[in-house]
């Protein structure tokens, strides 16, 4: 039902899709931003689902538990994740993707909120990294209502190197509320896993 919603949704307000997954790729880490709109999950989703993706995404499990929505969720490509502190959400995102007998595509929106952020969260990073996944990098720009699939790539380790591939592509993807949108990303040098 969700799915068909964002397809019809995408279609009717005049979006398209530019670029395609690059053959071969079973599972990965789907980067989608910018993330300043309720929108922008609906036309991910679509321009995803039009683009022939099966597309995940991450929702707290106690939505999947709701009696009318859980299982409009759960259709949809809804993964269940504790979000409580004792559990981290690198280690349990990794363990779905190595666990998965099928194919797997993992949407993450590294802002994690619409409101302007100064500072990007990581996970998505080395969550692709843990997992031996490449990272897919998705965007939807506003200005041309396109939904573009632009660098796909595996991390390497070396987050100040491989960030700059992903600020490249934010930099041309107008988001629907720019003054929301953010490019700063920051990690300390010690946390980077190989030297750069």
């Amino acid at each position: 039902m969700l799915k068909l919603f964002t397809l019809l949704m995408f279609k009717i307000n005049g979006w398209k899709v530019d670029g395609k997954l690059p053959p071969g790729i079973k599972k990965s880490i789907i980067v989608a931003g910018p993330h300043t709109s309720n929108f922008d999950f609906i036309y991910a989703m679509g321009g995803l689902y039009t683009l022939g993706i099966p597309v995940n995404y991450l929702i707290k499990k106690e939505w999947l538990n709701n009696i009318l929505l859980g299982h409009i969720f759960k259709g949809s490509g809804a993964l269940s994740v504790d979000r409580s502190r004792c559990h981290s959400m690198v280690d349990t995102i990794a363990g779905i993707i190595r666990s998965s007998r099928d194919d797997l595509h993992i949407m993450i929106s590294p802002e994690g909120t619409r409101k302007l952020v100064h500072q990007w969260k990581t996970g998505f990073y080395y969550s692709a990294l843990k997992a031996n996944v490449p990272l897919v990098l998705f965007g939807l720009d506003y200005s041309k209502n396109i939904a573009v699939i632009g660098p796909t790539f595996m991390p390497t380790g070396c987050f100040r190197r491989d960030v700059q591939i992903i600020k490249e592509f934010y930099r041309e993807v107008t988001p629907k509320y720019p003054k929301n949108f953010s490019l700063q990303v920051y990690l300390p040098d010690d946390q980077d896993i190989y030297t750069c």
